[in-house]
């Protein structure tokens, strides 16, 4: 998969998605690093046909109202901690690296993985 770690989610989590094969960006690989704003993001991922992964309620927004980002990874936990998120990731990365690859709006919380199409 192609995805774009947004900056509110740890560089560590694009690197660990790296180490599984994907071709990763994080906002801190970008020009504006974090201060990327979310449109130059969604015009990434249109372009580059990459999955925007973020914790930005913004995002959900944009691609329920407009269909960008086109697809898109809403990670739900709340606050926790990295160590914390990589070992949720652990458990679910096969589930949501399977949901991603027919779906377009994928969320993962602390207790399920939600398919929203």
């Amino acid at each position: 998969m192609r995805l774009i770690v947004d900056a509110q989610l740890p560089r560590r989590l694009a690197r660990w998605l790296q180490a599984r094969g994907h071709d990763v960006l994080h906002t801190l690989d970008l020009a504006d690093g974090n201060r990327t704003p979310d449109q130059a993001i969604t015009d990434l991922a249109c372009r580059e046909e990459r999955i925007v992964v973020t914790k930005d309620a913004d995002f959900v927004s944009s691609h329920l109202v407009s269909g960008r980002p086109p697809r898109l990874w809403l990670i739900a936990t709340g606050n926790m901690g990295n160590a914390d998120l990589l070992r949720l990731l652990e458990r679910n990365i096969e589930a949501v690296e399977a949901a991603l690859g027919s779906r377009r709006f994928v969320e993962l919380n602390r207790d399920a993985l939600v398919v929203h199409d």
